[in-house]
């Protein structure tokens, strides 16, 4: 039955920070005084774990993401003991990619050498700016010349695989500090470079008071030059926002964008996994664990207990959610990950892209599917057309 369904992965959720930063609006939470609670929380991650087991339905665990929060929080010896466990679990491909976000301050630093001799061997270095003033807008608690010792240190510790998170469009950020910003990361050769527009998110500091931002027109011209600036320096665009050179694509996030199955543990982590019957029939289903640090932990015991919610996905809904992820990859997808992934007739998705096709959002198809350079400027648009239809 394994070879039937998508690929899967695991994401791991941290879900402390020692500062919410004024525009997250992902699940953290700063932990007050005192040592960060490991202990309880390798065991709650494990029984959780213990409780989707059944959804692996023989798999081989891919790619693992550890995200957050602030991953790097949590020590070496932390994650040693959990892969030990996850590992006595589930299987781990031979060439399994695991990746760890980290924050690029000197604590965090010296721990990526117990970081790599635990088995992770992609960091995400969240730099965001190098630019004191941005940096400050933003929250951070680095400097510029931290995230620089960062890369360093992790080259040092034997990461041959990093991705640098840069923001662009910050509170009074101007085209050449954006372009300053791409340089300086350029200059510590990352194989991968995350680079995305700051959103004010509700439930957000920076939502209830904004910032001053540049106008759209600066806004424009950031972008513009700056895919230029990355391009010409050898890193492909595959996704949205996100840059590579060769072979270096993140393939956690790739699983994510073709529709793949992807386990979640952790406070407030969410999951996506395909369940199909012996009769051949498919349901895949999204759920989320409870996002409270301190709630999740009481459910411990419980391995049941952490599902706060979950939801199947109706066939009539499968083209939207399809589209919403394999659209954001500027090379598209082939149209037969669509019923691969689903277990559905590619007529079925086809009918509902006819509109954005015929507005030239669309590339040609059916063998692949894929915006226009046009769709990807007017992504909602393209995604509303299917929505609609």
């Amino acid at each position: 039955m394994a070879e039937l369904l998508p690929p899967l992965s695991l994401y791991i959720h941290t879900p402390w920070c020692v500062r919410k930063c004024p525009y997250c609006d992902f699940n953290s939470h700063e932990p007050g005084s005192g040592e960060l609670p490991e202990a309880a929380y390798l065991n709650a991650l494990l029984n959780d774990l213990d409780g989707d087991l059944a959804l692996a339905q023989g798999r081989i665990i891919q790619t693992i993401f550890i995200g957050g929060g602030t991953p790097s929080l949590l020590s070496p010896a932390f994650y040693q003991w959990l892969f030990n466990e996850i590992r006595l679990r589930l299987p781990f491909a031979s060439d399994i990619e695991i990746t760890l976000e980290a924050n690029p301050g000197t604590t965090e630093q010296r721990r990526f050498i117990g970081y790599r001799e635990a088995g992770i061997n992609r960091l995400s270095l969240g730099v965001q700016s190098f630019h004191a003033e941005q940096l400050k807008a933003l929250g951070r608690i680095h400097n510029g010349q931290e995230a620089i010792h960062a890369v360093g240190e992790a080259r040092q510790a034997g990461f041959d695989n990093i991705n640098i998170d840069l923001m662009h469009g910050l509170p009074r950020q101007t085209p050449a500090q954006a372009m300053e910003d791409i340089d300086q990361a350029l200059s510590l050769s990352p194989e991968h470079l995350s680079w995305y527009q700051l959103t004010l998110e509700p439930n957000t500091a920076f939502f209830s008071h904004p910032p001053v931002l540049p106008e759209e027109e600066a806004l424009w011209d950031i972008q513009e030059a700056g895919h230029q600036r990355l391009e010409q320096a050898g890193f492909h665009r595959y996704e949205i926002s996100a840059y590579a050179i060769k072979g270096r694509q993140s393939r956690h996030n790739i699983n994510y964008w073709q529709f793949g199955d992807y386990l979640g543990i952790g406070a407030g982590a969410h999951g996506k996994l395909t369940v199909v019957d012996h009769q051949g029939q498919w349901q895949i289903e999204r759920r989320w664990k409870t996002r409270q640090p301190d709630a999740y932990l009481r459910r411990s015991n419980d391995p049941r207990g952490f599902v706060a919610g979950k939801q199947l996905i109706a066939i009539d809904e499968l083209p939207l959610e399809f589209a919403m992820n394999a659209l954001r990859l500027t090379d598209g997808v082939p149209m037969r990950i669509w019923s691969a992934h689903t277990g559905q007739p590619a007529e079925a998705l086809i009918a509902r892209l006819q509109n954005g096709h015929e507005k030239g959002l669309l590339m040609e198809m059916p063998e692949k599917l894929r915006a226009s350079p046009q769709g990807l400027l007017f992504l909602n648009e393209l995604l509303a057309l299917i929505s609609n239809e």
